[in-house]
């Protein structure tokens, strides 16, 4: 009687790439409005304005969101979950492919919210149960890198997607890579049972525990700041550093890979020190915003700081998901679910403080603001309480 050969368990480096893709596939899907406004805008017969509020929705509702499902979710299975996840997030960009009404579209970007949310408070506290202890620093990272590549490669493919076949076709895209994403979870994931049985009330009160408020402090403060920066990076280049409007998708796309390189660094800095790796990129941003009107005047010394920024910001998720797991050890989805629901609030804050303060006192004071926030969130490290790695 010849034996049944076992069957290998799934998990390991395959699922952590899977998980990846998602995470690449929820910030692309979130961010694709940003390259297809103006095509919206016209086909739907609203103002760029109101197209804008596809991008709005989607960051408040992930905000709301990403808190809120953990409770939610109960016991299922988080294999299960992350599917059903990815299989909304399907249907959302779908729906929006289809939308013949701009409320139609703005009710696709709910469902692209839900989805986004709830990806990402389940995935970033899933790296230590699919590899061993000694390479999950390594694997958050490469979760995480999914968000730096998003913005490289994610959000110019669906631009350059709606240019040659329309701004439908870049949504559909993204629905077809999201049921890719999930055969791929499907297949590469083990089992990964509900660790506990998590109540919105522990959630919100482990928000008070000192260790997790700094963090969630922190990225509040550095996220707000970025954004109120980086959404008015092009109008700062062409006004301060005289860059032509022809090498501003260049300078972008460096300071994108330097974010991706960022990220990996940070991933293994923040394994040993989160405290000291997240007080080098906050006080990093906060020089190198400031310096911008200074010194950037430039297209050759505006690029030499848009690397460095983007090194930094590059390496603020992965090494700040590394202090609040290392601050909540048994709560870690809880923590990752606060954690992006003040990571996607924040995206949304950053953007209006800076619009309102680019009106009322000009680009420069936005950078300058920003590299307020930033200092304010080494200014909290240095005094509040410290995690072990």
């Amino acid at each position: 009687m010849t034996q049944k050969a076992p069957t290998r368990r799934k998990g390991g480096w395959p699922a952590v790439a899977s998980v990846a893709g998602a995470t690449f596939t929820v910030v692309t899907s979130e961010m694709l409005p940003v390259g297809l406004l103006t095509p919206i805008s016209h086909d739907l017969a609203v103002t760029e304005g109101t197209a804008g509020l596809t991008l709005t929705v989607t960051g408040l509702v992930a905000a709301i969101s990403a808190p809120s499902l953990i409770p939610m979710l109960g016991r299922f299975d988080r294999r299960t979950v992350l599917c059903a996840l990815l299989a909304l997030l399907a249907a959302g960009n779908l729906l929006a492919a289809w939308s013949p009404a701009i409320s139609v579209l703005l009710l696709a970007r709910v469902l692209v919210g839900v989805g986004m949310g709830g990806v990402w408070a389940v995935a970033a506290s899933l790296a230590g149960r699919l590899v061993p202890p000694r390479s999950a620093a390594s694997a958050t990272s490469l979760i995480f890198s999914g968000i730096a590549v998003a913005s490289v490669l994610g959000v110019p493919a669906g631009a350059f997607l709606g240019e040659l076949a329309g701004w439908r076709a870049a949504f559909a895209g993204a629905g077809g890579l999201s049921l890719l994403v999930l055969a791929a979870l499907a297949l590469t994931l083990p089992p990964l049972p509900a660790e506990g049985d998590v109540r919105l009330g522990a959630v919100l009160r482990l928000a008070g525990a000192p260790r997790v408020r700094t963090g969630l402090i922190v990225v509040a403060l550095v996220v707000t700041g970025h954004f109120a920066a980086y959404t008015y990076v092009r109008p700062v280049l062409e006004e301060l550093s005289g860059v032509d409007a022809g090498l501003i998708g260049t300078l972008l796309l460096v300071y994108g890979l330097a974010g991706v390189a960022g990220n990996f660094a940070a991933g293994a800095a923040a394994a040993r020190s989160p405290r000291i790796t997240l007080l080098v990129l906050g006080g990093t941003l906060a020089v190198t915003m400031a310096l911008v009107p200074i010194l950037g005047l430039t297209a050759l010394a505006a690029a030499g700081l848009l690397v460095v920024w983007g090194l930094a910001y590059g390496g603020v998720s992965v090494a700040a998901q590394s202090w609040m797991l290392a601050a909540a050890p048994q709560a870690r989805e809880a923590a990752s679910a606060l954690f992006a629901g003040v990571f996607n609030a924040a995206i949304a804050l950053g953007a209006l403080v800076g619009g309102l303060t680019a009106d009322a006192a000009g680009t420069t004071a936005v950078m300058w603001l920003a590299a307020a926030f930033a200092a304010g969130a080494a200014l909290v490290l240095g005094v509040g309480p410290r995690v072990s790695r």
